[in-house]
């Protein structure tokens, strides 16, 4: 019942314009990981397409995470002095536009180019979007926000997962054709969608307080007193981006060449595999509000450490099960330990931060640790490839990362709590 009591204490005692904004930033994270997940569903289909191998068509996915921490920087900067909402809305508006483009990539080497720049939208959308919100948000529940903000990027997930299982090849019943096969390129323009609605939204959300208090100071000031903030916060910055690196592999490295490992290996369906993915995204979503409420009792370390450890029991039924069902079922429980642990995150990160650079820091640790784990995807495809064993490379990855994350969070400094106002 905690984390029911915490959710339902912690929405409590918002506004209406403090629901509107974290609803908004929430949904900002969805459509993101919407239109990066549909490329991790496709993988298969596209490399058909271009006749070529599964780990040619993943560079993609290196090329975004590599792309990723310039768009934090870039977007994090215009947010410290433009603003975090309008900053927000040209962010989504960007990645919208680029995923739209994708629908239309005439060969492999277009769609690389294109999934560069859409990792450089997409890193700016978590930092700005979590300033936002934080910087809104009363600080008593700030873990139950954190693991429900997290978790847009499982919702973001399970909406690929349906896309992919209702309209990849379209759903057909007793010879009936329920829905419409879109194949891939009619996906990326599905998933370029819902941005619309997210970008209206915030039009009506208003700008962070802590921004606006800030905002009548002179620029060369204000910037002096960034990169003076940035110097002093360097230390931690850097045990930041160590430790998102183990995170980074902690989600991608249980993410990014499942569906392919299904679909593969496993021999499943468009459908089954649509399914799983739906499944084991409602498992992330359920992990991150848990240990996101837990690390209001815990403390932010020990919700990451305990959540982490937790995952080395799944390995045997997430990476050998012998059937859907256990697959599934090996899926749904690794993710909600997974996506558990990062439900801490976006709290964590936002509470160590200087309010000077709020909006650029987090995010641009966040990123640099997909930019030092842009290669795993790959890796891991090309060792499958090449060993042909996709359930080794899967149990080797969590038992490896797990066990680094859970030593680099016991490292840190517990901040549960802090102040949005320097």
């Amino acid at each position: 019942m905690l984390p029911v009591m915490h959710l339902s204490e912690s929405f409590g005692q918002l506004s209406t314009a403090q629901r509107r904004t974290f609803l908004a930033a929430f949904l900002g994270w969805t459509a993101d990981a919407l239109d990066y997940f549909l490329l991790v569903f496709c993988v298969k289909a596209i490399a058909a397409d271009f006749r070529v191998l599964p780990s040619a068509v993943l560079g993609a996915v290196l090329l975004t995470q590599a792309f990723r921490p310039v768009g934090a920087v870039l977007f994090g900067w215009l947010a410290e002095r433009y603003g975090r909402r309008p900053v927000l809305m040209a962010n989504i508006l960007s990645f919208s536009v680029i995923e739209l483009a994708c629908a239309f990539a005439p060969s492999l080497t277009v769609l690389l180019c294109l999934r560069a720049l859409f990792g450089l939208a997409m890193g700016g959308e978590w930092g700005v979007g979590a300033a936002l919100a934080f910087e809104s948000l009363p600080a008593k529940g700030r873990g139950t926000f954190s693991g429900i903000l997290q978790e847009g990027y499982a919702t973001g997930s399970i909406l690929a997962s349906a896309a992919y299982a209702l309209f990849f090849a379209g759903l057909n019943w007793h010879g009936v054709q329920l829905t419409p096969a879109l194949g891939w390129r009619g996906l990326f323009v599905l998933g370029s969608l819902p941005a619309i609605g997210v970008v209206f939204l915030l039009s009506k959300v208003e700008e962070s307080p802590a921004w606006l208090r800030r905002k009548d100071r002179a620029r060369v000031k204000a910037d002096t007193g960034g990169r003076r903030a940035l110097l002093r916060f360097l230390p931690t910055f850097l045990y930041l981006v160590l430790l998102m690196t183990a995170f980074m592999s902690f989600s991608h490295g249980t993410q990014d060449i499942y569906p392919t490992f299904l679909g593969v290996w496993a021999h499943l369906t468009p459908q089954t595999v649509g399914l799983i993915g739906v499944l084991y995204g409602l498992g992330s979503i359920a992990g991150g509000f848990v240990f996101g409420a837990l690390s209001e009792r815990w403390g932010r370390k020990r919700a990451i450490i305990a959540a982490a450890l937790l995952a080395l029991p799944v390995i045997p039924l997430f990476a050998y099960g012998q059937s859907a069902w256990a697959l599934g079922a090996g899926a749904v429980m690794m993710q909600f330990m997974v996506q558990g642990a990062w439900g801490v995150v976006p709290a964590y990160l936002t509470e160590l931060a200087p309010s000077a650079v709020r909006a650029t820091a987090p995010g641009l640790a966040y990123q640099l640790g997909g930019l030092i784990t842009s290669w795993n995807g790959v890796a891991q495809a090309r060792a499958a490839e090449r060993w042909h064993n996709y359930p080794l490379v899967l149990a080797v990855t969590v038992g490896i990362v797990s066990v680094v994350l859970a030593l680099l969070a016991s490292l840190g400094r517990e901040v549960k709590g802090a102040e949005m106002q320097d």
